[in-house]
């Protein structure tokens, strides 16, 4: 073998040798890197206002492409429907009554252990956009990074409405800005491009998106998607009563609007991880806060905070690496907002704080089964604002029923498998006084566990020291825009 013959075969055998080398280490690199998390909460997003969940209006075909994808949770609840309570329970993966997170607008301790926290501290790179709604210091307010309970890069607010000139603060920049379009478009297109700055990092990130739609005001949606859905073509679900019809349907054509624009959005989010490649190694989660009863029972539009399922249940929708053969199953059993955070933990194997109180999931996850069952925990410790006049609650749901109990007794049972739209209320039915002693017994068992007294709105508010405001029976947020702003917190002096 002549020279130039054998220095080629050893150059061919290095090449070869090295690029096997690399080869294995990137798939060390591979094996030795947790999955990315990206978490996508929207805002009042009824868990049935989906195409996904059956809706005959709603147009959500990323979503509903999503769903084959996934493992979907028909239901998810949120612990106590309404903002702030939702999301301090999130973050926490504890129930209202242990953090005194009960109301809008308290600002969440930063003794309080949260998500963003345990995520950074296992090594992941946090980000934060959107709606926060944690900070209690008034909802234009700057939130300096001391207050954002662990996540570093921020394209946040407190908390504002304006989807076509929405306020944010940019990172560590105290100057107020404004989204330069529709801001779940212009949040996801930022969202983005920190996914593509990160792609090649040798860190996971988590990402929380926090997407403020379909909250209303609903005639401010974008015309090109009301236009899709024409007032009178809506089909209404037979617990509107007529009366509510005509405002029902101007209400619904912006609150579909509104869904369809942001399934666009979270569309184009999907589809960038998996042009950057990171879909397979990425958890993504779609929820949302809560509900909203949209005219069911009676009750205007708006209206949440309580225990049926138009303002209680929400959607969840979870994909992770291998999902395989588990893509587009279904989960009925029930999951309520503090078993999130341990879920994840476990999916990532991070440890969990011993004081959590939700439950994790990640078996069910990875082994998805919709025949088992199993009771979450709802709650309305202390209503406010247009809830007022209605009574503290504690619900029980499983994938067959719902029981609610209030401090004067059991108040609704509902077999939601035979009365989907709980238009019959089984409370002190003979018939089903076993099946109701039960469900009791199981919500008096979880309140024991957490230490829950269930006691009316003003055992609570003498509790954590809260105010309402006099006219609007609601913590003060807007008294901060004129520099008279209190915070109000489960510790007092944050």
């Amino acid at each position: 073998m002549n020279i130039m013959k054998r220095t080629l075969l050893l150059t061919t055998l290095f090449i070869s040798l090295f690029s096997c080398k690399q080869d294995e280490k990137k798939e060390t690199k591979k094996a030795n890197t947790k999955p990315n998390i990206v978490y996508i909460l929207t805002d009042q997003w009824r868990g049935d206002a989906l195409g996904y969940a059956g809706d005959p209006n709603v147009k959500t075909p990323n979503l509903d492409q999503f769903a084959k994808e996934s493992v979907n949770f028909t239901n998810a609840i949120s612990v106590a429907p309404v903002c702030t309570p939702h999301r301090a329970a999130l973050l926490t993966g504890k129930f209202p009554t242990t953090t005194g997170m009960f109301v809008n607008d308290l600002y969440l301790p930063k003794e309080e252990v949260t998500m963003a926290e345990i995520f950074k501290g296992a090594g992941y790179k946090t980000g934060f956009w959107g709606k926060w709604h944690l900070d209690g210091h008034g909802r234009s307010t700057y939130i300096p990074g001391e207050r954002r309970q662990g996540f570093e890069y921020w394209k946040g607010l407190e908390c504002s409405h304006a989807y076509n000139k929405m306020p944010y603060y940019d990172n560590n920049d105290t100057i107020l800005r404004y989204w330069p379009e529709y801001s779940p478009f212009a949040i996801t297109k930022d969202a983005n491009q920190y996914m593509a700055d990160n792609a090649n990092s040798e860190q996971p990130f988590f990402m929380l998106v926090s997407i403020a739609t379909p909250h209303y005001p609903h005639n401010s949606a974008p015309k090109k998607y009301k236009e899709m859905y024409p007032q009178d073509s809506l089909v209404l679900p037979p617990n509107v009563p007529k009366s509510l019809e005509p405002r029902v349907r101007k209400e619904l054509q912006g609150y579909y609007a509104h869904a369809t624009a942001t399934d666009e959005a979270i569309g184009d989010m999907l589809n960038q991880l998996k042009e950057l490649d990171l879909l397979e190694n990425t958890i993504v989660v779609f929820s949302a806060d809560h509900g909203e009863m949209m005219g069911a029972h009676g009750v205007r539009p708006f209206v949440k905070q309580l225990a049926w399922d138009e303002a209680l249940r929400v959607p969840f929708l979870i994909r992770y690496p291998q999902i395989d053969a588990n893509a587009g199953t279904v989960v009925n059993a029930p999951l309520t907002t503090p078993d999130i955070l341990p879920s994840l933990l476990g999916l990532t194997d991070i440890q969990i704080p011993k004081d959590v109180e939700g439950e994790n999931l990640a078996n069910l996850i990875k082994n998805p089964n919709p025949d088992v069952d199993r009771a979450a925990l709802a709650m309305g410790v202390a209503p406010f604002g247009a809830n007022v006049k209605d009574p503290a609650y504690r619900a029980i749901k499983t994938k067959q029923y719902t029981y609610v109990k209030t401090p004067e007794g059991a108040s609704h049972l509902f077999d939601n498998l035979d009365d989907p739209f709980q238009m019959q209320n089984l409370v002190h039915k003979k018939e089903y006084a076993e099946v109701q002693q039960k469900l009791d017994d199981e919500l008096v068992n979880q309140l024991n566990e957490i230490g829950d007294e269930f006691g009316d709105r003003d055992y609570y508010l003498k509790k954590w020291n809260y105010i309402f405001d006099e006219k609007r029976k609601a913590i003060d947020w807007w008294s901060f825009d004129e520099g008279k702003g209190v915070v109000q917190s489960p510790k007092p002096g944050q």
